[in-house]
């Protein structure tokens, strides 16, 4: 079990705009709003929900004594004094329910229960390959989870968000045309959760949900737009603009990793074209060509690994670079400026706040953030390089799976969702609801 790393309250981040939406009944609306004022730290006191609400104050007191009833809401310390009676302040209840989370990657599995402000009770991890398929894949999820219900005693999740390492239409919660992860395209991995848990699932791709995560938990946490480039096997970007993932029209925003950037016919990607960016810049690229050259005997440190193990890793290479091999530090180096490239466009583009480099690319050590960042800073403007904070991710890469929890809870508790459950203290029992309000579809 592993402890959630100390950061901020969670902020409320958007959901997606509800579809087929049936209205909730007034009084609960009235209800969801109070406690989503509370919540999202719009309005802590009862004076203060007056005022952020419209409704009357005997309204708002009713509201409140429900919510504190229902175990939504409860009381915090007195608020300061501005020269009348001090008003105790409210705070939102975030354990008074949990979410399961999973992330896939390409070769691991992270799974994790949170608790309804992102803070993490519990992780398991295993090293599974995504290339075994979707079923036993969610099998080994679901025995995860199965493991953190008898760690954590959380054995009913609210909901369950999950992340994996491919697009996703995230309407319908299916994959579509994956590089990585055969037999999963088309396949509804919500589908698949709805038949063994009754809780409401949202499915989103890898790199979204650590830029969720990230901009949510990290610390500090400035609020300002975040641009999170992930280097792993696969490359990809995730854009939070006013605490919002920009999905694009049908989810598949962000996929920089198959971005053309080369000419040369032999480069060869997983999607099937030719030079891609992450047949370049990618984890397994930069162990193609760290292998062909200890091969050659360019490379003594490289050629020793490799004949310890029988193959080489991104961090053996970073290893070697560390250690001052020219080679290996040459390869990073030319990696992290194919990445910087593409990601300069996408800060010239976009102006964010901060820009996160994530994945298992942090496992080689500096050398890649240093040189990457310095390359950005070449190819921006002035301007929108001006007060760019680039950094590494800080969630000791646990920044997927709290994104996922926190896509699970934000969709249960905006208030459109909280409207339809509030008056029972508990989404169980409406999940198909739930799902129809996020996606429109129930996959």
């Amino acid at each position: 079990m592993t402890d959630a790393p100390t950061a901020p309250r969670a902020r409320a981040v958007g959901a997606p705009t509800p579809l087929l939406a049936p209205v909730p009944d007034p009084d609960a609306a009235t209800l969801a709003g109070v406690v989503d004022l509370v919540r999202a730290g719009r309005a802590t006191t009862r004076p203060a929900l007056v005022d952020a609400s419209r409704l009357s104050r005997k309204v708002v007191t009713q509201r409140v004594e429900q919510a504190i009833g229902l175990g939504l809401l409860e009381h915090g310390e007195l608020a300061p004094s501005s020269g009348g009676r001090p008003s105790r302040t409210l705070r939102f209840r975030a354990g008074s329910g949990h979410v399961y989370a999973a992330l896939i990657g390409a070769a691991e599995i992270t799974a994790a229960v949170l608790d309804l402000g992102g803070t993490l009770v519990g992780t398991a991890h295993e090293d599974w390959p995504v290339a075994e398929g979707p079923e036993p894949t969610l099998q080994r999820v679901h025995d995860l989870f199965t493991t953190l219900a008898r760690r954590t005693g959380v054995t009913v999740p609210w909901g369950i968000g999950v992340g994996v390492p491919g697009p996703v239409e995230y309407a319908t919660g299916r994959l579509v045309a994956p590089p990585i992860m055969p037999g999963w395209n088309g396949f509804s991995v919500r589908s698949w959760l709805r038949d063994h848990y009754d809780a409401p699932v949202w499915v989103d791709n890898d790199v979204n949900l650590m830029a969720l995560g990230e901009w949510t938990r990290a610390t500090p946490h400035d609020g300002r737009d975040m641009l999170f480039v992930k280097v792993g096997s696969g490359i990809g970007a995730g854009l939070v603009v006013r605490g919002r993932v920009l999905r694009g029209d049908r989810g598949a925003a962000g996929e920089i990793g198959h971005v053309h950037v080369s000419d040369d016919p032999r480069l060869s990607c997983r999607c099937g074209r030719t030079g891609c960016l992450e047949a370049i810049a990618g984890g397994w690229a930069l162990e193609r060509d760290a292998t062909e050259r200890a091969r050659a005997g360019d490379s003594p440190a490289l050629a020793a690994a490799l004949q310890r193990r029988g193959h080489l890793t991104s961090q053996d290479v970073g290893r070697a670079a560390l250690a001052g091999d020219p080679v290996a530090a040459g390869l990073i180096d030319a990696s992290a400026r194919a990445v910087a490239e593409v990601t300069a466009h996408l800060v010239n583009f976009s102006n964010p706040g901060t820009l996160v480099l994530g994945g298992g690319v942090l496992r080689t050590g500096t050398r890649f953030l240093d040189v990457m960042a310095d390359t950005v800073r070449q190819r921006c403007t002035d301007l929108a390089v001006r007060d760019l904070v680039i950094r590494a991710a800080s969630l000791d890469h646990l920044e997927g799976v709290v994104g996922a929890g926190l896509l699970a809870a934000e969709n249960l508790l905006n208030p459109v969702a909280l409207g339809h459950w509030v008056e029972d203290g508990q989404p169980l029992g409406h999940a198909a609801t739930l799902q129809r309000l996020s996606a429109g579809v129930v996959a």
